[in-house]
């Protein structure tokens, strides 16, 4: 197998960690919500915000855009191979250096957005903390299974 191959699969690797740790966690702060007697709103807003989510950023943020571009970077490492993105290859189909201005500025102003959004999320009660990031944990695990399904596509073409 080659670096180029090994970048790759260190790449998919990376991102699903990275996602699937902030899955594991959220999904245990929805856990602990079960502690909590539901009532008829707790319902409604646990159905409601999940769908939302999971069109959101499921389906439009990541499978209509991000996964895109990040199986694009991914088929990207082919032609311009060198060890620093080998090494940093999540980073690079992140799209946090070596894109053009507009997809790292978007890359660093995405990240900021989710920070200050865990931080807010933090001061949010039981329930509501667990029923909202049910809706999140579906969002990201869209995401982990549309990036995967499209990187599989760019290792077959090549």
């Amino acid at each position: 197998m080659s670096f180029v191959r090994y970048a790759q699969i260190w790449a998919i690797l990376g991102f699903i960690t990275i996602l699937g740790y902030a899955v594991y966690r959220l999904f245990g702060h929805f856990l602990l919500s079960w502690e909590y007697e539901y009532q008829w709103y707790h319902w409604l807003i646990l159905v409601g915000n999940t769908a939302f989510m999971a069109y959101s950023e499921g389906y439009k943020g990541f499978q209509q855009s991000y996964s895109i571009k990040f199986s694009n970077r991914l088929r990207q490492i082919e032609s311009n191979p060198s060890i620093a993105i080998g090494l940093l290859a999540p980073l690079y189909c992140m799209s946090y250096f070596a894109a053009d201005r507009r997809n790292i500025l978007s890359a660093y102003i995405l990240t900021f957005a989710i920070v200050l959004l865990i931080i807010f999320f933090s001061y949010i009660p039981q329930p509501w903390r667990g029923i909202l990031d049910v809706g999140v944990v579906v969002g990201l695990s869209w995401g982990i299974i549309a990036t995967f399904v499209l990187c599989l596509n760019v290792f077959k073409k090549s």
